[in-house]
């Protein structure tokens, strides 16, 4: 899991990141340019970071790349100015880095990578660039998404390991939820109030790209891989009797549970 999230201040993706690391309460800093320079003046005192002993940006770029874990650089096309120089730095230091060009996967494909990126990096502190939102007006939103449905998927992550040790435990198989609305009660339950609305505001597209971690969290913990047939059959009943693997149940449980929280929750996102 992520510990902190770290970037250099300047809007677009850097200041993104720092907001959402605020907002989720994640512990946040970085190295700024003296003066707490960026391209709409100075960086807004809300945002613990540092400033570099000079006010060049290249300076407060190195120093990220260096106090980090790894570096993700988020875009839409190819790399350039202090992007690329942000890449070239990691290199140097022999830092992990992930470039994420989003006009060539979807946000949430991206997601997938990222997160896959950060476990086997075992990355703690991670910095966060990409361009300034001068340049690339969709960039702030984009980070935001992104880093959302990162955060929910190391969630999820997070608690596969102890429910897959422990599913032939009688205790555990005796309390797997019979039906689809059982089932989705207790995923709701299960979910911080954050990642249960952060779930309302994904577009049903989004979902199937969420499905890899969290379905396999549902199959595993709900025991449809493990012969809980009440809930497959409530799971075919919602789909008309359609035939159905593990994969499919869970998709089930996983567009219920998104449907009930369209009519619960919503999200108000802070700049």
């Amino acid at each position: 899991m992520i510990q902190k999230i770290i970037s250099g201040g300047q809007t677009g993706a850097d200041r993104a990141a720092l907001d959402f690391a605020i907002n989720n309460d994640i512990p946040h800093g970085g190295w700024v340019p003296k003066g707490r320079r960026a391209e709409d003046g100075e960086i807004p005192a809300r945002y613990d970071v540092r400033e570099a002993p000079v006010g060049d940006y290249s300076r407060r770029t190195e120093l990220n790349v260096m106090d980090s874990d790894g570096t993700l650089i988020l875009s839409y096309g190819e790399l350039t100015g202090g992007s690329a120089l942000t890449a070239m730095l990691a290199k140097k230091h022999a830092k992990p880095c992930l470039h994420m060009d989003l006009n060539r996967h979807t946000e949430f494909q991206a997601t997938v990578d990222i997160t896959h990126w950060i476990n086997e990096n075992r990355i703690e502190v991670l910095n966060v660039a990409g361009p300034r939102a001068g340049n690339d007006s969709k960039i702030y939103d984009a980070t935001v998404n992104v880093l959302e449905a990162v955060w929910l998927l190391g969630l999820v992550g997070a608690t596969l390991p102890e429910v897959m040790n422990r599913p032939g435990d009688p205790a555990v198989r005796a309390a797997f939820p019979d039906s689809v609305d059982a089932a989705v009660t207790r995923l709701s339950a299960e979910l911080p109030l954050k990642d249960r609305s952060m779930l309302a505001g994904m577009s049903e597209t989004d979902l199937n790209h969420l499905h890899p971690s969290l379905g396999i969290y549902i199959q595993t913990t709900y025991g449809i891989s493990e012969g809980n047939d009440s809930l497959m059959a409530s799971c075919r009943k919602a789909v008309d009797g359609a035939e159905l693997d593990p994969d499919g149940a869970a998709s089930v449980i996983i567009q219920k549970l998104w449907g009930n929280l369209q009519k619960t929750h919503r999200i108000r996102r802070v700049k």
